[in-house]
């Protein structure tokens, strides 16, 4: 049997060399070449015409806003989706497949959709708009609409990584934990949060990305206000429609460095994940030969 695969897998040199060579080409050109271009752009005014472009106020005002909403969307993320994840995979309740299907909703979703939602709620002739114009409350054309924007379509991140991790590792271990006298807290902390960490953190990788680079919701929400409510994706688009090329391309720039960082926290995560499961099943496999 192993024969007969290895024949059906193997094939030419020649078809291996086409196929590796036609993926590179797709890299280089969808996504290398534009990522070259974004900085050649950028610095092709010179250095100081860069970070002037960088720290004027409107530019330095949308780089505070986007760190100020990922440093709101991320947390709360966070807290929900560690909360679902053991929720799910540790207990069986009426509405579980209701609640996976919500979390997997701003996949669906188109993202402009999900700001027109929010001015459906809250937006001057929406459902609660009078009543927050009558108490003075403002959420969207302001930091709360852009955050509440930013929170829906990142909350599945942090969820859907942990819900398979914490489903394949099972309940051994935190059923030893009670059986000693652990408390559930104890549980969690001890147990459950360091065997799950390496994957939550991928999680906030990946919300801390998209929370930084949304654009659709929070184009919707924000009102375009210069200075005021212009994430830097929004305040890219506006310099690059004005024509203002080096501005937007240094704003991107900035955006795909932060994109290149992630990349590479994503990889060590990556790798530190399979070493974390490699130990696991070794442990596992160590404990099944002592038993029998």
């Amino acid at each position: 049997m192993s024969d007969v695969s290895s024949r059906a897998s193997a094939e030419a040199a020649w078809v291996r060399v086409a196929l590796t060579t036609l993926a590179l080409a797709f890299v280089a050109l969808f996504l290398l070449v534009p990522l070259a271009a974004v900085f050649w752009e950028a610095f092709s005014k010179g250095w100081q015409l860069y970070v002037d472009s960088l720290t004027e106020p409107e530019a330095w005002s949308a780089i505070k806003l986007t760190l100020l909403t990922a440093a709101f969307a991320v947390p709360l993320n966070l807290v929900f989706g560690v909360a679902a994840a053991w929720a799910i995979a540790r207990f069986e309740f009426r509405g579980k497949s209701f609640l996976v299907t919500l979390i997997d909703l701003p996949f669906s979703v188109s993202p402009v959709v999900a700001g027109l939602m929010y001015m459906l709620l809250f937006g001057a002739q929406g459902w609660l708009g009078p009543w927050l114009a009558e108490h003075d409350v403002k959420i969207v054309f302001a930091v709360p609409g852009i955050v509440l924007a930013t929170v829906f379509v990142t909350f599945p991140f942090v969820a859907r990584e942990l819900i398979p991790l914490m489903q394949a590792q099972g309940q051994d271990e935190e059923q030893a934990a009670m059986v000693l006298g652990a408390s559930g807290w104890q549980t969690f902390w001890r147990v459950t949060l360091p065997n799950v960490k390496w994957g939550l953190l991928y999680g906030v990788i990946l919300t801390n990305a998209r929370a930084m680079g949304e654009f659709g919701a929070v184009s919707v929400v924000s009102g375009h206000i210069r200075g005021e409510t212009n994430t830097i994706p929004l305040h890219v688009e506006i310099l690059y429609n004005e024509y203002n090329f080096v501005g937007a391309f240094a704003c991107a720039s900035l955006l795909a460095f932060l994109a290149l960082l992630t990349l590479v926290v994503k990889s060590l995560v990556e790798w530190k994940i399979a070493r974390a499961q490699a130990a696991s099943l070794n442990r596992t496999r160590e404990a099944r030969l002592a038993s029998a």
